[in-house]
């Protein structure tokens, strides 16, 4: 036990001194990122308070644009701690500010189980109104996924715009989403989300007009919007499975040669993309901000011994995340279930870094990786509280402490990464000609050396190589 102190007293001495050594120097982000347009682009484009001419009684509008200005919180503590509901509160409002909104107050009942009619009680509903009319907010934010019901009662008391968590998170992938395959996949989402909420007002039910050529009731006007939805979802759907043909090209290209791949995953605004950029120099967006980056990337890099294998930077995870955005973000996510290795960053400095490591598990158990080895990576070693650093290097087997931003701990990190590895498994000992370099080329990328020489005839190794290697090697003899 004393060694155990010892160890991790020295590691957070050691982290410290380097955290200042960072600091002294007033190295930036941006100095070993190599490209930060993308940020610059998002940056560029912000939501301004008060321009909106949208009505206040959004009872008479049927279509309304998703505008996140003023908002108030309301959350419903049904099990776990005061603690852990503040946390779930917390974590909505940094969500809300990441769409673009500003945060003028939070509720919080503690209830079995949400209203059915309105997700709070009767007194909550007047007290959020009367928050509402306090702080002159024009939208509500529900802390979980309510029903078409829940949203239209709720609207009708508060009288202000409402919308829950999931709607929340849906916009923020709209605004952040980049690439084509992206842009499709939130779009499914919103539309899956959308088409049970559907509502009419007024004209939008009357029916078609009869005589010949169209005799009978006719369509009603939210039937045709239906219709509609349900022919943009199967055409996106079909746009999807086409994407991913690409994707999926690529990845059995890499099985093939039997090149092992490393997922970094982890919950959103965990560091993921920082670690990315410091193992690879990839150059991927890096903002403080929830689901900063949505498309994944795939970087390859070489070990310390000369193996090739690749790292993927995949989507961030969150509580609670709609399973919308599970469903259509699937073939994105199979970077995840198709890896040989999964590197879980984890925020070190989080007030509740357990329920980050469950949340995520709970993620990869569903998408089919629940059984692919991981390495716990606890990113922002250098500020975190030491007493949870130590829990969780105590509590998680296999996990390091690192800081993406001064570099602590990488190069320890790295070296668990080519530890866990899949190694080559078929031991060879051949005489190679010189005319076949492409075969010591690959088994220098892809296998183990243990000598090498060379010989009048060729070159003559002694090695470990993956099995479809050996047999190519064994077809020269």
């Amino acid at each position: 036990m004393s060694d155990e102190k010892l160890n991790i007293d020295d590691l957070l001495a050691e982290s410290a001194r380097v955290a200042a050594e960072f600091d002294a120097a007033e190295t930036k982000v941006e100095d070993w990122e190599s490209n930060q347009a993308d940020l610059q682009d998002r940056q560029a484009l912000r939501r301004v308070a008060g321009l909106s001419t949208e009505l206040e009684d959004i009872s008479d509008a049927e279509y309304r644009q998703l505008r996140l200005e003023k908002v108030v919180l309301v959350g419903v503590w049904t099990e776990g701690s005061a603690q852990d509901a503040e946390n779930s509160l917390k974590e909505l409002a940094a969500l809300a500010e990441t769409a673009g909104s500003e945060v003028m107050d939070g509720l919080i009942q503690r209830r079995d189980k949400p209203d059915p009619a309105t997700y709070i009680g009767s007194g909550k509903v007047m007290e959020l109104r009367q928050a509402v009319i306090n702080t002159g907010a024009d939208t509500v934010v529900c802390d979980g996924e309510l029903s078409p019901a829940q949203l239209r009662n709720l609207e009708g008391k508060a009288k202000v715009k409402v919308i829950d968590r999931t709607a929340l998170i849906l916009d923020i992938f709209a605004q952040h989403a980049k690439s084509r395959e992206g842009k499709a996949q939130v779009e499914l989402a919103q539309m899956t989300y959308l088409l049970p909420r559907l509502r009419g007002w007024g004209d939008s039910l009357s029916r078609q007009a009869g005589g010949i050529g169209g005799r009978g009731p006719g369509e009603t006007k939210i039937e045709t919007d239906r219709r509609r939805i349900n022919d943009k979802m199967a055409k996106l759907r079909r746009e999807i499975k086409e994407m991913k043909t690409s994707r999926d090209t690529k990845r059995q290209e890499r099985r093939r040669n039997n090149i092992p791949s490393v997922a970094i995953a982890g919950y959103t605004n965990a560091g993921k993309s920082s670690l990315m950029n410091r193992l690879t120099n990839a150059g991927v967006l890096v903002e403080n901000a929830l689901f900063a980056t949505l498309d994944p990337t795939v970087r390859k890099t070489t070990s310390s011994d000369g193996r090739i294998y690749t790292l993927s930077d995949t989507v961030g995870f969150v509580r609670h995340l709609p399973h919308q955005l599970i469903e259509a973000f699937k073939s994105t996510l199979e970077e995840v279930s198709g890896a040989d290795l999964i590197v879980h960053v984890v925020d070190g400095s989080h007030p509740d870094p357990q329920e980050q490591l469950r949340a995520v598990r709970e993620v990869i158990r569903d998408i089919g990786g629940g059984e692919i080895p991981e390495i716990i990576a606890i990113n922002k070693a250098d500020i975190a509280p030491p007493e949870k650093l130590m829990q969780l290097l105590r509590e998680e087997a296999n996990s390091f402490a690192f800081s993406a931003r001064t570099g602590f701990g990488i190069e320890t990190l790295v070296a668990a990464i080519e530890t866990s590895l899949p190694r080559p498994r078929v031991e060879i000992k051949a005489v190679i000609p010189f005319s076949r370099g492409d075969l010591v080329s690959a088994i220098h990328e892809r296998g183990e050396i243990f000598s090498e020489d060379y010989l009048p005839e060729g070159t003559s190794i002694h090695a470990l190589v993956d099995g479809s290697l050996a047999k190519v090697i064994e077809g020269l003899s």
